[in-house]
């Protein structure tokens, strides 16, 4: 690192979603990392503002001398690398470092911080490190490289050393829990008047949980801490700057990082991107917004082939056959897969499931004959009754044992509610009486789960957040990638993370349905992305790429990005962004 650098920082509703198919740096050059590294996550602990980022003078919390030889000793590790796990390649390669739990007292508290890699085979061509993170918050991310190193180009490869990590709090980075039962984790919890009480208690207990088992490291657990997780890492391996790939939730990760740490953002990918802006109350809100659109884009859809499925020959027509489904399973349940599924679930099943009009069409299709009592197809049905919407199972390697650690059942739920209270807590009404007036009033808007979204969360009893929000707004170069059908990041995110990264590119794909854009085999959207990553250079201009049957295909095969924390059903898989 040069004396420049002290400039300083995952969908189904339900469902665990396929994330696409799942050197040594010499002493020297890590040494030298070292000089401007405690000055820079001393900034990084400011307030992050609008303008450029701060300078080392502005640090507040770490500023004396103690702290920062306290830094410069975590930047000086040497990780021990070792072969992450028998069945996988031995090029692929694990180590575990030490962070700061709180960055403002770096001589406290250390937590773990696992993270692996895969180098280039062409080191004389290797341009840094390319970092990615699938989405979440909570989705474990130390087999990316593997993921990387089959799904990228050789013009890629040949320019990177590909590095993962489990964020902190997640799976082998010192996991968090607030001992959940499975019912507990479930936060899909529609409006009611008669329950309401019942899903306030819930909340309450949920938070005060989470302070009994983890209040020492939840607060810790926040976005702008893990990008400065990042930076150390990227200290730690001897590195000027990280390029990164980010999924969803890590378009956010990587927008923040870009604010706290603007002169070491290399090359960055956004993928399925989210509006800082809304974070975070605001982007569940926008699932139901965006909902609608997508359900009246399948609603025309289903008419125009109306002698395939028997929806009904007209929008409005087939708008009321579903409607009238969910009536007649609020009144009695209908049985799907030895279950009982009622409008609710219909309802939260769909939200999702409209992004994909064809997978829409054949569930309800299913769904009534199961209302009449004829055989249905269960594999079908699930996509409504599951909110699948096209997500296949984990990778293989993503369950070996030595790469899952043994964490809490309920560590992706602690971590996903951790983020999204404690980034922004000014961002969640404290007042259950808002969240019952707010819910009523979106299921009114956007009735298929504008009161799933809008009612009670756990964040109406949490803590302050220790930091202000970060505000994004900079000139990094970085390059932003959306699908125009995204269930978990609607269009219109993608566009705002647009235009509060002033640098950024942003390559549209018209038609595009499913969560997580690259690598899909359109050969539009993968060529600017390859070409960005392998030489650096944006686009003169915004892209537009139309989507093609196969890509759309692949892109709902290969869900890249995680779903969100807590089922509607406790047996099923979590969720979250």
């Amino acid at each position: 690192m040069h004396t420049s650098d002290k400039i300083l920082l995952s969908e189904q509703v339900t469902g665990r979603i396929d994330i696409v198919r799942r050197r040594r740096l010499a002493p020297l050059a890590a040494v030298s990392a070292l000089a401007t590294l405690a000055p820079a996550l001393a900034a990084s602990t400011a307030t992050a503002a609008p303008a450029a980022a701060p300078s080392a003078g502005t640090a507040v919390a770490v500023s004396s001398p103690a702290a920062t030889s306290a830094l410069d000793r975590y930047a000086q590790q040497k990780p021990t690398w070792k072969r992450c796990d028998a069945d996988t390649s031995a090029a692929y390669q694990c180590a575990t470092v030490k962070v700061p739990l709180d960055y403002r007292k770096p001589g406290g508290k250390r937590i773990d911080l696992a993270i692996s890699r895969i180098r280039t085979a062409d080191p004389g061509k290797r341009r840094g490190i390319l970092l990615s993170n699938p989405g979440g918050p909570g989705g474990d991310g130390l087999w990316m490289p593997l993921m990387m190193k089959e799904e990228l180009p050789e013009s890629v490869l040949k320019s990177f050393d590909l590095v993962g990590f489990d964020p902190r709090g997640v799976g082998r980075s010192s996991p968090v829990s607030c001992n959940l039962t499975p019912k507990q984790e479930n936060w899909l919890r529609p409006y009611k008047a008669q329950t309401y009480a019942r899903d306030v208690a819930w909340a309450r207990t949920f938070a005060d949980k989470c302070r009994k088992k983890s209040g020492d490291r939840l607060p810790h657990i926040t976005t702008r801490n893990t990008a400065r997780d990042m930076d150390l890492v990227r200290a730690i391996l001897g590195q000027k700057k990280i390029s990164y790939v980010g999924y969803s939730y890590g378009t956010y990760l990587g927008a923040v990082y870009a604010q706290l740490f603007p002169e070491r953002a290399d090359r960055f990918v956004l993928d399925s991107a989210v509006d800082p802006q809304r974070a975070w109350r605001g982007m569940i809100q926008w699932w139901a917004e965006g909902a609608e659109p997508a359900f009246d884009r399948w609603t025309e859809w289903a008419a125009a082939r109306s002698k395939t499925y028997g929806l009904g020959n007209t929008p409005k027509k087939v708008d009321r056959t579903f409607w009238d489904l969910v009536a007649r399973a609020d009144k009695d349940p209908i049985e799907v897969d030895g279950q009982p599924t009622n409008g609710d679930d219909i309802r939260q099943g769909m939200r999702a499931l409209s992004f994909t009009p064809q997978a829409a069409s054949e569930a309800v299709v299913e769904l009534r004959k199961a209302a009449k009592g004829k055989p249905a197809s269960a594999k079908k049905l699930a996509r409504i009754t599951e909110a699948e919407g096209g997500g296949t199972p984990a990778p293989e390697w993503a369950g070996k044992a030595a790469l899952a650690a043994k964490t809490p059942a309920d560590n992706m739920t602690a971590v996903f509610w951790a983020v999204m209270c404690g980034d922004n807590s000014a961002a969640w009404p404290r007042n259950p009486e808002t969240y019952r007036r707010d819910a009523i009033e979106d299921k009114g808007r956007y009735p298929l789960f504008g009161d799933f979204a809008s009612s009670i969360k756990p964040c109406a009893f949490w803590g302050k957040s220790a930091e202000p929000v970060t505000v994004v707004k900079n000139k990094v170069g970085s390059l932003v990638v959306q699908n125009e059908w995204d269930s978990q990041t609607p269009l219109p995110s993608g566009q705002a993370l647009h235009r509060q990264l002033k640098g950024s590119k942003m390559v549209t794909v018209l038609g595009g349905e499913g969560h997580g854009v690259y690598p899909s085999g359109n050969a539009c959207t993968d060529g600017a992305v390859n070409r960005y990553l392998a030489t650096g250079k944006l686009p003169a201009k915004d892209v537009t790429c139309k989507a093609t049957t196969a890509s759309n295909a692949q892109a709902r095969q290969n869900e890249k990005p995680d779903a969100l924390p807590g089922s509607p059903v406790p047996e099923r898989a979590p969720n979250r962004f």
